[in-house]
C-alpha cells in the first residue's frame, strides 16, 4: 500500500532554508555597511538600552558603593562613547541627507556627554586631592577625547551636508569614516580599562559589559 504521506510535499525545509538565508543576508548587509530601517531601529534600541542599563550598573561599582558624584563619570562616558556614538554610526549607514544630519547631531551629543564625564572626574580628583593622568585609563581617556573632538570638528567643518566646505571630497569622507570608527573602538577599550582597573573585575559584570560590544562591533565598526 502506498503511504499517502509520502506524496504530500512539505515546505517546512524550504521555509527554514529561506528564513536562514534571509537572516544571513540581513546580517551580511549590516556588516557590509547596508542597513534596513528595521535593523536600524533594533540597533538604536539596543545601544540605548545597553548604555543606560549597563552604564548605571558600571556607575555604582564597586558593589555596595551606590550612586555618588563620581558615578556620573562612568555613566556619561558609557552613554556618550557607546550609546550616542554607536547610534550615530548606525544611523549614518542608512544614508541620505536627513540621516547624515542626524548622525552629526547624535555624535556631537555623545561628545558633549563624554566632556561632561571628563569634567566630573577632573573635579572629583580635585576635591580629593588626587593626581591627574596617573593611569593608562586616564591617558587613553584624554587621547580619546581629543580624537572625538577632532572627528566632530572635521565632520562639521568639511562634511556637513548644508555648509561643509569640502563635503564631496571622497578622500576626506574616507578618512573621516575610518578615523571615526578607530576612535570609537578606542573609546570602547578605554571604557573597558576604566571598569576593569578601577571599578570591578567581577565576571558577570565584565561579561555584561563586553559581550554586547562584541555583537555590536561588526555592525558598527566595519
Amino acid at each position: 500500500m502506498t503511504d499517502h504521506h509520502q506524496l504530500i510535499p512539505t515546505s517546512s525545509g524550504i521555509d527554514q532554508d529561506e528564513d536562514s538565508g534571509a537572516i544571513s543576508t540581513t546580517l551580511g548587509n549590516m556588516v557590509a555597511g547596508k542597513l534596513s530601517s528595521t535593523a536600524h531601529k533594533i540597533l538604536v534600541a539596543a545601544f540605548l538600552l545597553y548604555s543606560t542599563i549597563v552604564g548605571y550598573i558600571v556607575a555604582v561599582q564597586p558593589a555596595g558603593s551606590g550612586w555618588r558624584y563620581f558615578s556620573w563619570h562612568p555613566f556619561l562616558m558609557v552613554l556618550g562613547f557607546i550609546g550616542m556614538t554607536g547610534t550615530a554610526a548606525v544611523t549614518k549607514k542608512l544614508g541620505g541627507y536627513k540621516n547624515t544630519k542626524l548622525h552629526g547631531i547624535l555624535a556631537s551629543l555623545g561628545v558633549f556627554m563624554a566632556a561632561g564625564g571628563l569634567y566630573v572626574i577632573y573635579h572629583n580628583k580635585e576635591i580629593h586631592g588626587k593626581e591627574h593622568l596617573s593611569s593608562t585609563h586616564a591617558i587613553f581617556g584624554v587621547v580619546t577625547m581629543a580624537g572625538v573632538i577632532m572627528v566632530m570638528l572635521a565632520g562639521g567643518i568639511f562634511l556637513h551636508p548644508d555648509f561643509g566646505v569640502d563635503k564631496t571630497n571622497s578622500t576626506i569622507r574616507f578618512a573621516h569614516k575610518w578615523f571615526s570608527r578607530s576612535v570609537m573602538l578606542l573609546a570602547w577599550v578605554t571604557c573597558y580599562l576604566g571598569l576593569r582597573k578601577h571599578l570591578t573585575d567581577e565576571p558577570a559584570i565584565m561579561a555584561l559589559f563586553i559581550v554586547p560590544l562584541v555583537v555590536f562591533a561588526p555592525m558598527t565598526l566595519i
